[in-house]
């Protein structure tokens, strides 16, 4: 269906460009000046600046307050509907809509989401007036207009002519998900074989779409073809099997018993169509973008819980932690994503400076779930990023006794409870962690993701090594292999060009932390680590320089007070960068 759906790219949003929703800028004055104070003007400004934070919520406020102090604008008008689109104010985004149609009548978002409200109050002849607006201005829309207006004519009674309408659209390219979503009009129909006839092509064509798979083995189950519904979910449980889902079903096929329809009605068939374009069409490369979909999405199927998670999945994207937790916390706990929900809403308070509460979701989590890898592993590393040591070590000791049989994705388990126990200063019960973690991990990398993993824990155990002069030949072949597996990584080639500092072997370290620094110019730790080896080789004006930028790159406050005291004193009189070793990438 991801293919289908790069053909939607210019859907409903075609003329419409979120202004500045790609650039960064500085922070929207809300906190230091009145709104009053601000000005038409200034207020139409600052939504700009707002947008382009991402904060939604201010850029909502600003645009809001800029069209009642000059309310005749067509631009103010059109950004105003936007920000409380992506804000998820639908009631006033749709009387913003009625305004902009008053004014252009070609504006077809607005025609869109009016069609939405009319969805949602089950008037289909409303919507289906609004959807035939929309679809007569947009180029290359057609199917997803046609779409919806095809499950407006669902919900009028006329299933038959929905289906006539969906089946005008060929491209051979989208096929797939005009039977996916066809199909879906004929369950909710009550036409259950021709539903099974239309989901039947478009999993051949979608195999590895959830949705497509879902909806296919339910409707196969309602026709006492429980074999075929377990060989669907069970093909798709192969393809993903670290995903929760599909999991309750087969175990309800297995004892003979059905499922009802994916969608129940035309608010939630029509919510497929969206959330179809915001989670995987060309959409999701421009979250701004995504999360106007979502939000339509949501508003038609409010308790649809895949819908909400990946709506505060974007939120996350956009740095929205608070609204991220906010749907996060609404999944139901009877939902098979309640976990991971729970977990996403853990890493969002963490991201807030929630910590205690973050962790009490967790460890709520963990009492109900106590095998749940997924959530000890986050809590471990939330322990780890606020130097709770032992507690950190404590929560990876749980999850690793639970494992009977461990695989390779149990290695980040072995790594960070590694980390805790060299934070700590237990260096051995560290280095059989590093080494367990390693065994786990392919040799032989098949994907980037894989070699990214094994970068890191041959990264942190090789510096490790090389800063004890332990199997130093042998940590040097690994930190060489590190670089080899992630050469874009700053951080790790920072470690093998401080490792041959710690061993005096500067001019090799210059030429590793010369080229780390161009990696991740913004480190402070690196820019640090390069001053160190020019003073070493000689080259004390750019050693100078490079403390000086170090500096300037807000460093850890005991690190900046050494760079302070070498920037006065040079190195020879003051601390090398990290007295002691400086921990490698992932601690």
């Amino acid at each position: 269906m991801k293919q289908s759906l790069r053909a939607l790219t210019s859907l409903v949003l075609t003329g419409f460009i979120i202004a500045g929703s790609g650039g960064t800028a500085p922070a929207a004055p809300r906190e230091t000046r009145s709104l009053e104070a601000l000005g038409a003007s200034g207020m139409f400004l600052a939504g700009i600046v707002a947008n382009a934070q991402r904060d939604t919520g201010a850029a909502a406020e600003y645009f809001r307050e800029a069209l009642k102090a000059d309310p005749r604008n067509p631009g103010l008008l059109d950004q105003a509907f936007l920000a409380e689109l992506v804000d998820g104010n639908l009631d006033e985004a749709f009387r913003l809509a009625e305004r902009s149609i008053q004014r252009d009548r070609s504006n077809a978002l607005a025609h869109v989401a009016l069609g939405v409200r009319a969805l949602r109050a089950k008037n289909f002849e409303r919507a289906r007036w609004s959807f035939d607006r929309a679809g007569g201005k947009v180029r290359n829309a057609d199917l997803t207009i046609g779409m919806l207006r095809a499950w407006a004519i669902v919900g009028a009674g006329d299933v038959g002519a929905a289906l006539k309408a969906a089946d005008s659209f060929t491209d051979k390219e989208l096929v797939g998900y005009r039977d996916f979503v066809s199909g879906l009009m004929a369950d909710v129909g009550k036409r259950t074989g021709e539903a099974e006839a239309r989901l039947a092509k478009a999993h051949a064509a979608e195999p590895g779409v959830l949705r497509v798979a879902d909806a296919y083995a339910r409707v196969l189950s309602r026709r006492g073809k429980f074999d075929e519904a377990l060989k669907i979910t069970r093909g798709w449980r192969e393809r993903n099997p670290s995903q929760p889902f599909l999991l309750p079903d087969i175990a309800l096929y297995e004892k003979g018993q059905t499922q009802p329809s994916l969608v129940d009605n035309v608010s939630e068939g029509a919510a497929e169509v969206f959330y179809s374009l915001g989670a995987m069409g060309s959409a999701a490369r421009e979250p701004m973008t995504a999360v106007i979909y979502l939000q339509l999405a949501h508003c038609l199927a409010p308790a649809d819980a895949l819908i909400s998670m990946t709506l505060a999945e974007y939120f996350e994207q956009l740095g929205q932690h608070q609204r991220a937790s906010q749907l996060y916390e609404a999944v139901s706990p009877d939902s098979v994503l309640s976990h991971r929900a729970a977990i996403g809403r853990a890493v969002a308070l963490e991201r807030l400076g929630k910590t205690d509460e973050a962790i009490s979701v967790l460890r709520s989590l963990l009492v109900r779930e106590p095998g749940d890898l997924e959530a000890s592993d986050t809590l471990g590393a939330i322990l780890r990023t606020k130097k709770r040591w032992d507690e950190s070590a404590e929560a990876y000791d749980a999850a690793i006794k639970s494992v009977g049989v461990f695989q390779a994705r149990h290695w980040s388990l072995f790594y960070g409870r590694a980390i805790a126990y060299e934070r700590s200063k237990q260096w051995a019960k560290a280095e059989p962690d590093f080494l367990a973690a390693l065994d786990l991990l392919p040799t032989k990398p098949r994907n980037a993701r894989e070699g990214a993993e094994r970068a890191q824990v041959l990264n942190y155990l090789a510096y490790s090594w090389a800063d004890m002069h332990k199997n130093v030949d042998k940590a040097f072949d690994m930190l060489r292999e590190a670089v080899a597996l992630s050469p874009g990584d700053g951080a790790i080639v920072d470690s093998l060009g401080w490792a041959y500092y710690r061993l005096g072997r500067y001019d090799e370290a210059v030429k590793e932390l010369e080229r780390a620094v161009l990696l991740k110019s913004g480190d402070p730790t690196i820019n640090d680590h390069l001053g160190d080896t020019y003073w070493k080789v000689g080259r004390k004006r750019e050693a100078y320089y490079k403390w000086g930028q170090a500096l300037e790159l807000n460093p850890e406050p005991d690190d900046e007070k050494k760079i302070r005291q070498k920037l006065e004193s040079g190195l020879e009189d003051g601390p090398a960068a990290n007295a002691g070793a400086p921990k490698p990438n992932g601690g």
